[in-house]
C-alpha cells in the first residue's frame, strides 16, 4: 500500500455540500474576528478557507493527542495576515477555543494579528514577512528527508509538508530562491498551495505583473496544478494528485475569490475587490457578509453542526491512522534502539559528547580556520547537523565541515551538507525551516557583510527562538583589497542590536560571538553549540590572528567578556572583539617599554557579559576606570562597555581598496597607533 492508498483508507470523502458548509463556516469566523477586532484581513483569508479546511478536514495527518508528534504533517502558513483563517480552522480541530477567536489581535492574546510560532497548538512557524513562510516548508521538506535517509524510520517518508503562499509571497525574491531548490532537490514531500487571487492590499496583481507562474515553477521542476481554487472537489482532487507524484514538489494553483461571500453595505457584491484585503469590512456590508454566508450577524461566533460533525469524523479517522503509523514506528524503535535513542536525543536538543579540549588548532592562524577544525569535528560527532553555505564554503571555511561529509542532492539526503547556491536569505529561511521541523541541528555560512541580505531571517530566528547557527567571516576592513563593497563596518553594530533585545521568554534575542583567536573560537563554537534556546552569531577573521596569551582561561569566555592581560595598578582598560583584541596586547607591549600598563578584556559577547552580576562586570571593566575601546567597526559597537567617560577608537566610514595591512595604517589601526592613542587618552582623560 503507498502513501495515497494509506490515506485513502483512512479519509472519507465527504460531500459538496458540507465541505463548502463548513468552508463557509471559517469563513464567518474570519470576518467575524477582525470586525471585532475592528483590524485584520479577511479578503484573502474568505478566500482561502476552501483549501484549508479540504486540507485539514480529509488530508493532513497530525496526532491530537499528541500534537509534538514527530512525524506528523506539517502546514506553513506564508501570507501571516490570513491568520484568521488558520485560527477559525484549529479551532474547529480543538486546539483553540472560540473565546480565543474572540481576543483576536488583542493583548497577549494567543490569536495575535500575525501568527507565532506554537506547535502545540497547530501553528509550526512564526509569519508575516512574505515569502519567508513557504521557506521554512521547503526547510522542514528537507529536514524530513534527511531524518528518514539518516534513521530508516519509515514514517518520515510519510510525512508530508503543505505550504500556503499568496501572490505577495510569490512575488517576494525570496520565492526565486525557494522555488529553484526545492525543484532541484526533488522535495516530493513538498505541496505548496497558491492563493492566486489577483488582488493585493493597494492594486491588483496585473497592475504589477505579467509573468507565466505555472511556466516558472515547471522551468524549476515542479509538478503544476491548476484549479479553482474555491472547488472543494478540485482540491480534493489536486491534493490527492500531490500525493501521487514521487519525483517534484507540487504547486496548485488556485484561482480564488478574494473576500468570497462578502456583498456591500448596498448588497451588491464586494468580491475580488481591494476594499477587503486589509480592513474590517464595516457596518452594513459586514452584516449582509454574513448573512449571505449563513450567519447570524448577532451571534456569528458559533460551529454549525455539519462543519462540527466533519472535524469529530476526521479527529476518528485520525486516531486509527495515527495508531497504525505509531505501531508501525514502535516495530522500528524496536528493531533500532540505538537509533531510536539517538532520535530521541536529536528532538530534545540533546548533543553527543564533544571533546572540546582534544581539538587541536595551529596557533596565528585566522579564526575562520580555527572555526574550520571546530566544524571538522562537528560534522564527525554530531550526526544530525546540517551545515550550508552560500556558495562560498572554501572562503567561510564551512568546508571543515563538508569534508568530513557530502553534500545533499536530489535522491541523496544521506549527506549533511546543503549548498544553497547563491542565496543568502533562502539558505537562512531554508535551515530555520530545518529547525523548525526538529530534528536536527543547522549552521550555515556566508561573508558577514552579505549578513544584509539575511536580516529579515536573522530578526525571525531571534523572534521564533531557533537555535540555528550563523557563521560569517571576513568580518571588517581587513577584506582589503575587494574594497567597501565587501568590507562590512556597521555590520556589527546592527547584529549586536539583537543582543540588547529581549524575546518573549525574557532572553537577549540572539547570541553575538566575535572571537579574538583560535583557542577562542573553539570556545565560542562551544557556546553556539551549547546555546539551545536562541540563534546564535559567530563572526570570524579573514586574516590571521596572534593568539592571546598563553596564559588566557579561554573558558571565561562563557560570560562574554574576561580580562586577557593584567597589571597591578592598571593606567587604563583597554577592551576589544575578534583581531583587534592581538592588536592591543601587542600596543601594551609598546606601552610596557614606556613603563605604562593596561588591562586587557576581550569581550565575545556584550550581551552575554551585560547579563552577569554586577560584582563580575566592575571586576572586569570597573565602572570608574578609564577605559578605551578599539573596534574595526563603528565606534557605537563599544561605547556601552567603555561608558560616558571613555573613548573608543573605530571607524566613522566605509572602507577602501587595499591589502589589509595597509588599511591597518591608513586607519590606526596599527600596535605604534594604537599605543599612542591609548597615551593620549590617557593624558586628556
Amino acid at each position: 500500500m503507498n502513501n495515497t492508498d494509506s490515506l485513502r483508507a483512512y479519509t472519507a470523502l465527504h460531500s459538496k455540500e458540507t465541505l463548502n458548509k463548513a468552508a463557509d463556516n471559517i469563513r464567518m469566523l474570519t470576518a467575524a474576528m477582525v470586525e471585532r477586532a475592528n483590524s485584520g484581513h479577511p479578503g484573502g483569508a474568505m478566500g482561502g478557507a476552501d483549501f484549508i479546511n479540504v486540507l485539514v478536514s480529509e488530508f493532513l495527518v497530525y496526532d491530537p493527542e499528541e500534537p509534538l508528534w514527530k512525524c506528523r504533517d506539517r502546514f506553513f502558513l506564508d501570507p501571516g495576515h490570513e491568520s484568521a483563517m488558520l485560527y477559525s480552522t484549529l479551532m474547529l480541530t480543538g486546539r483553540f477555543t472560540m473565546d480565543e477567536l474572540k481576543q483576536f489581535r488583542q493583548w497577549q492574546s494567543p490569536t495575535p494579528g500575525h501568527p507565532e510560532v506554537n506547535q502545540a497548538r497547530g501553528i509550526e512557524n512564526t509569519s508575516g514577512p512574505l515569502g519567508q513562510g513557504h521557506t521554512f516548508a521547503v526547510g522542514a521538506a528537507i529536514a524530513a528527508k534527511f531524518l528518514a535517509a539518516h534513521t530508516g524510520n519509515k514514517s518520515f517518508e510519510k510525512e508530508k509538508i503543505y505550504t500556503y503562499i499568496s501572490d505577495g509571497g510569490i512575488q517576494e525574491e525570496i520565492s526565486q530562491g525557494a522555488g529553484r531548490l526545492a525543484g532541484y532537490l526533488g522535495l516530493d514531500n513538498l505541496v505548496m498551495f497558491y492563493d492566486s487571487n489577483g488582488i493585493q492590499l493597494s492594486t491588483t496583481c496585473e497592475d504589477v505583473s505579467a509573468e507565466d507562474t505555472a511556466m516558472k515553477y515547471r522551468a524549476w521542476n515542479w509538478n503544476v496544478l491548476e484549479i479553482d481554487g474555491n472547488d472543494c472537489e478540485a482540491i480534493r482532487g489536486a491534493l490527492l494528485a500531490a500525493h501521487e507524484e514521487h519525483n517534484r514538489p507540487t504547486l496548485i494553483i488556485g484561482k480564488c475569490v478574494m473576500g468570497k461571500g462578502c456583498l456591500r453595505a448596498d448588497g451588491t457584491s464586494y468580491e475580488n475587490d481591494c476594499g477587503t484585503h486589509g480592513c474590517a469590512l464595516g457596518e452594513g456590508a459586514y452584516e449582509n457578509t454574513i448573512k449571505n454566508l449563513g450567519g447570524n450577524p448577532g451571534n456569528p461566533f458559533v460551529v454549525w453542526k455539519e462543519t462540527e460533525t466533519l472535524y469529530a469524523e476526521r479527529k476518528l479517522e485520525l486516531k486509527e491512522l495515527v495508531a497504525q503509523r505509531k505501531k508501525e514506528e514502535n516495530e522500528w524503535a524496536a528493531a533500532n534502539p540505538e537509533k531510536a535513542r539517538k532520535l530521541e536525543d536529536w528532538f530534545a536538543n540533546r548533543l553527543p559528547e564533544i571533546d572540546w579540549e582534544t581539538i587541536e588548532q595551529k596557533p596565528g592562524k585566522a579564526t575562520r580556520v580555527g572555526s574550520q577544525i571546530v566544524l571538522g569535528r562537528l560534522a564527525e560527532k554530531v550526526e544530525n547537523m546540517v551545515c550550508s553555505s552560500a556558495d562560498l564554503c572554501n572562503s567561510d571555511k564551512t568546508d571543515g565541515f563538508l569534508k568530513k561529509t557530502h553534500e545533499i542532492h536530489n535522491g541523496d539526503f544521506s549527506g549533511n551538507f546543503l549548498q544553497a547556491g547563491v542565496s543568502e536569505l533562502t539558505m537562512a529561511c531554508t535551515l530555520m525551516g530545518m529547525t523548525l521541523h526538529g530534528g536536527v541541528i543547522t549552521a550555515m555560512g556566508t561573508f558577514f557583510v552579505f549578513s544584509d541580505y539575511m536580516k529579515p531571517a536573522i530578526r525571525m530566528a531571534a523572534l521564533m527562538e531557533l537555535p540555528v547557527k550563523f557563521v560569517w567571516s571576513h568580518d571588517a576592513f581587513r577584506v582589503g583589497e575587494d574594497g567597501p563593497t565587501h568590507q562590512p563596518v556597521e555590520q556589527e553594530a546592527q547584529i549586536r542590536l539583537l543582543e540588547k533585545l529581549k524575546n518573549h521568554s525574557n532572553r537577549n534575542s540572539l547570541l553575538v560571538l566575535r572571537p579574538a583567536d583560535v583557542n577562542e573560537t573553539t570556545e565560542c563554537w562551544r557556546m553556539a553549540m551549547e546555546n539551545t534556546k536562541t540563534p546564535t552569531a559567530l563572526i570570524f577573521s579573514r586574516q590571521a590572528v596572534r593568539n592571546l596569551p598563553e596564559s588566557t582561561d579561554y573558558s571565561k569566555a562563557t560570560k562574554g567578556a574576561y580580562i586577557v592581560k593584567s597589571v597591578d595598578n592598571p593606567a587604563c582598560y583597554a577592551v576589544a572583539s575578534g583581531s583587534e583584541v592581538s592588536t592591543l596586547i601587542e600596543a601594551s607591549e609598546i606601552l610596557e617599554k614606556e613603563g605604562i600598563g593596561i588591562n586587557i578584556v576581550s569581550c565575545p559577547s556584550e550581551g552575554l557579559f551585560k547579563t552577569q552580576s554586577k560584582e563580575y562586570r566592575e571586576s572586569v571593566l570597573p565602572s570608574g576606570a578609564k577605559t578605551y575601546g578599539l573596534t574595526a567597526g563603528l565606534p557605537v559597537t563599544l561605547e556601552s562597555l567603555v561608558g560616558i567617560n571613555g573613548y573608543v577608537h573605530g571607524l566613522d566610514s566605509f572602507g577602501q581598496s587595499a591589502p589589509y595591512k595597509v588599511l591597518d595604517k591608513e586607519f590606526g589601526f596599527t600596535p605604534e597607533f594604537v599605543a599612542e592613542d591609548i597615551k593620549k587618552y590617557i593624558a586628556n582623560k
